[in-house]
């Protein structure tokens, strides 16, 4: 094959047959499936891209969230994160995320009001919330009930209609908040407590997590600002592991409900949004400033791991993490300083400084602090992955949106590479041969 060379393009040479293949390039990446036309034969399948974990693979175009890991940028439809934080609200910012604009004052106060009436759930969801154990973790509750959620609204199966889409995506930020509170105050035992439509979104999520005996639950302004930008915050964050979930279950054509609860189930994990749990449990085991420099050697020497520094995609601060050590320090001017940020700016301090962490680009994530606050305001550790679906749940609407309208975006189907054994025949249980420990080559076979 004689390839035309071109500037937008990429020019392979296969030195297994000499031939030379000429790939277009377009918005800087190339269209893997244009490997297939690399082949030995005209039956060989054709190259594949061999990437686990996606660590250099697009798997979509977006125009909602960029990242510059490099310069420590993260913007929203274009805005700087740093002013979102501190100028945005919460619900505007999920406006923005979900429409593409920021709203005027109409549209702002449309927007709220469909949001707050939207937060009551079918008293049977209590119901099938009770089914759960005294002690199951919030996270787990959350997941199942989200995913219960499309059962209660079979018109969510029409994806394709822009109307029943807007319908779900006011439905789903509506009672998120909800179903988190009620999840929580299951696993304490609490009585459940009704959405208060008076109150701004945080607000009401903090009285359906906190109020009591009280008539009206008042919730702190300091506070209340704190969680909102949290939230604003954790809103999006390009193609991450519980965003390509949502995309991949999506990609299906499933109703909205149950790809958010696969988002949710992605974040239930401890790499991703059980992080800042782990932050905390680091900050206790090492328990007083004077431990850290042990600390750190143990690190070093490849015994403990420095949690809540560094990020696969950000190869300088986080810009979230500059945000929400500020909004840290208002937080414990209202609740008390907590011993373990002392612990915390003394080891970012150190390790900013110390040249092993620095050459390997380790500055401190997102994680670092929001634990801190989380735990000063009073949520429990189990509550932080819940916290940070109710934040996620605009990014993901966002994306699933641009997905179903995306005419490029196909069922997710990966290929593999596959290492298995060659054709064999099947041998009847009485003539196998007793199977040898030094045979069972897949863990799974052992008993």
């Amino acid at each position: 094959m004689v390839a035309t060379e071109s500037r937008n393009s990429l020019t392979v040479k296969d030195n297994r047959t000499g031939k030379t293949y000429e790939l277009p390039i377009e918005n800087g990446a190339i269209l893997t499936s244009d490997l297939r036309k690399i082949k030995v034969s005209e039956e060989d399948f054709g190259l594949l891209g061999y990437d686990p974990g996606f660590m250099n693979t697009a798997s979509c175009k977006s125009s909602i969230t960029y990242i510059d890991g490099d310069r420590g940028i993260l913007r929203y439809r274009g805005y700087p994160i740093e002013q979102l934080a501190e100028k945005s609200t919460f619900l505007e910012t999920a406006y923005l995320l979900i429409k593409g604009v920021l709203p005027d004052k109409e549209r702002l106060a449309v927007w709220t009001y469909n949001i707050r009436h939207n937060t009551l759930t079918h008293s049977n969801m209590r119901v099938f919330m009770d089914g759960f154990r005294y002690d199951a973790h919030p996270m787990g509750i959350l997941v199942g009930t989200i995913g219960a959620l499309s059962t209660f609204y079979p018109d969510a199966k029409d994806v394709s209609h822009e109307e029943s889409r807007k319908l779900q995506v006011r439905r789903l930020i509506g009672k998120i908040p909800t179903l988190a509170a009620l999840s929580f105050r299951h696993s304490m035992g609490f009585p459940y407590v009704l959405p208060d439509d008076e109150l701004s979104y945080t607000g009401n999520f903090l009285s359906m997590m906190f109020k009591m005996t009280e008539p009206r639950y008042r919730p702190n302004p300091v506070l209340e600002h704190a969680l909102d930008v949290l939230f604003i915050l954790h809103a999006d964050h390009e193609q991450n592991c519980s965003t390509s979930a949502v995309r991949s279950v999506g990609s299906s054509g499933v109703d909205p409900y149950s790809a958010i609860a696969a988002g949710c189930a992605a974040l239930y994990g401890p790499l991703h949004g059980g992080a800042n749990e782990a932050v905390i449990h680091m900050l206790k085991k090492i328990g007083s400033v004077d431990k850290i420099p042990e600390f750190i050697k143990s690190v070093k020497a490849g015994e403990g791991r420095l949690m809540g520094f560094g990020h696969r995609v950000y190869k300088n601060y986080d810009p979230r993490a500059k945000i929400i050590k500020e909004i840290a320090f208002q937080v414990f001017e209202e609740t008390g300083r907590n011993p373990l940020l002392d612990i915390a700016l003394e080891l970012e301090r150190i390790a900013l400084e110390d040249e092993y962490f620095v050459k390997r680009k380790l500055y401190p994530n997102v994680d670092f602090y929001s634990g801190l606050i989380y735990t000063a305001m009073g949520f429990p550790l189990e509550m932080f992955p819940v916290l940070f679906a109710i934040g996620r749940a605009p990014g993901w609407l966002a994306q699933w949106i641009e997905q179903v309208r995306d005419q490029e975006q196909k069922i997710a189907r990966p290929r593999q590479i596959y290492l298995g054994e060659d054709s064999r025949e099947y041998v009847p249980i009485e003539r196998r041969p007793k199977i040898r420990p030094d045979e069972q080559k897949f863990g799974i076979c052992r008993l």
